[in-house]
């Protein structure tokens, strides 16, 4: 009998939630407790690498899959401040105000995130990320109110230390772990790595 899958259809983006990341020297990750991004409105990710294709014998001889590297799009209400401060690196003055610099630093970040499904609303995260602002827009109102959102470039890379790049909840997932998913950054207990800062 084929395997049947739970989830049929994906829809629903929401739970979407950063939590900033230091690493050791040796690359192991401390994850900071993850914040919610209220007001997401669409995210859209695609992998940024090509998996590796070797040709011999006149066909496919050797094949492996390239996951290190995905690009996304976050489109969301209005970025928070939080989020301005504690990844983009923007600065807050002591009047209360934003200032960015032509060079700042930004800092890595986990992306955890969900869509609702017809079963089971999977849970994902992006282990390494690092953000920026795509575009400043706004119209002025005209006859009726359009909402304009805003919107962040995002980029996935793998963690220096074991390569994870991204992992999401399976149809089996652990019922402790997936109520969790959102509290703590989720690691597996190969990477024994800490799970909140």
């Amino acid at each position: 009998m084929p395997d049947t899958p739970k989830n049929k259809v994906k829809f629903g983006l929401k739970n979407v939630h950063y939590a900033t990341v230091t690493f050791d020297a040796d690359g192991t990750p401390t994850y900071a407790t993850p914040v919610a991004i209220p007001g997401a409105v669409n995210l859209s990710l695609s992998k940024s690498s090509e998996d590796a294709v070797f040709y011999a014998d006149d066909g496919v001889y050797f094949e492996i899959g390239d996951n290190s590297a995905f690009d996304a799009d976050l489109e969301i209400a209005l970025i928070p401040q939080t989020f301005r401060t504690a990844v983009l690196g923007e600065t807050a003055d002591n009047k209360g105000v934003l200032v960015e610099y032509a060079e700042q630093a930004r800092t890595p970040f986990a992306l955890l995130f969900e869509f609702a499904a017809d079963v089971n609303a999977v849970r994902h995260v992006l282990y390494n990320c690092t953000a920026s602002q795509d575009e400043i827009s706004g119209q002025t109102k005209a006859g009726k109110i359009e909402v304009q959102t805003e919107k962040l470039k995002l980029h996935a890379r793998p963690l220096p230390k074991d390569g994870k790049v991204k992992a999401k909840t399976g149809d089996e997932a652990d019922a402790t772990t997936y109520a969790g998913w959102y509290s703590t950054v989720y690691q597996t207990a190969a990477a024994n790595a800490q799970t909140n800062g």
